[in-house]
């Protein structure tokens, strides 16, 4: 499997993984750079899915470990959520499997685009509770597992779709829902990378660098924590996610007056 890809791709995917891991602890929004990257090293964008769910799967599973541990949330008022949301995972999943795989090669760039905007844009959250606007089953039963589809469908941003549905649906503060978003994007994650995997649309040797240069890249980024603003970092985010968009579109021949 190495040798179908050069040594400067996996560089690539080392670092691309290092710099995503960075900037999701200062502000969130890896996945708009590890899932355009995958893409870009030449991986079929189904696989490009699969693969970025297991390596973005370290990540939420170390930070839902975190948030149990510290009693930032509790496995009883988390589990029945996840429970929702693993099944929507799972039902996303099962839903792009049967997308044509060339719409998918340009589904997938406009869908990160459109995410990427919104992320720079997207206001905070409060930070204090807030009246819930709908009521405990309606948000398990229906809002939980519709972003757990999306995850499952498509990916990156879910755990800020996550948190943003905690504050302006279940009337949670920021820190908790942003703390309970964890659990929930896990069980999001292993349930879509358990479907790709049995699917065999996982491509180990990137999704398992990918792993090593995320723990790295998130260990750096926990040492720069509160230093930097995040717009700034989200900016940033923004552009080189839109740089590698635009660089596929025109290996795609979209831009052929570019090339």
């Amino acid at each position: 499997m190495i040798a179908e890809f050069s040594y400067q791709i996996l560089l690539l995917l080392f670092f691309a993984a290092v710099f995503a891991g960075f900037i999701d602890t200062l502000a969130g929004g890896g996945g708009l750079i590890t899932l355009p990257t995958l893409i870009l090293a030449g991986i079929p964008p189904i696989s490009a899915l699969g693969t970025n769910k297991l390596q973005s799967s370290m990540g939420t599973a170390t930070s839902s470990l975190l948030m149990l541990r510290k009693r930032k949330v509790t496995w009883d008022e988390v589990k029945p959520l996840m429970l929702t949301a693993f099944i929507g995972s799972c039902l996303g999943t099962a839903a792009i499997q049967f997308v044509d795989s060339q719409a998918l090669s340009f589904i997938i760039p406009a869908a990160l685009l459109v995410i990427a905007i919104y992320f720079l844009f997207s206001p905070t959250p409060t930070q204090d509770k807030q009246t819930p606007q709908v009521s405990q089953s309606t948000f398990k039963n229906a809002i939980v597992p519709s972003v757990g589809f999306y995850d499952g469908f498509f990916g990156p941003g879910t755990g800020s779709f996550f948190a943003l549905a905690g504050v302006t649906a279940n009337g949670k503060g920021l820190i908790k829902a942003t703390a309970m978003a964890k659990p929930l994007n896990f069980a999001t994650n292993i349930a879509s990378l358990a479907i790709f995997i049995v699917l065999g649309k996982v491509v180990w040797v990137a999704g398992l660098l990918m792993i090593t240069g995320q723990v790295l890249g998130a260990w750096v980024g926990s040492h720069f924590l509160l230093k930097t603003k995040p717009i700034y970092i989200r900016g940033l985010i923004v552009l080189i996610c839109s740089a590698m968009l635009i660089r596929y579109s025109v290996d795609q021949g979209w831009l052929s007056g570019w090339k």
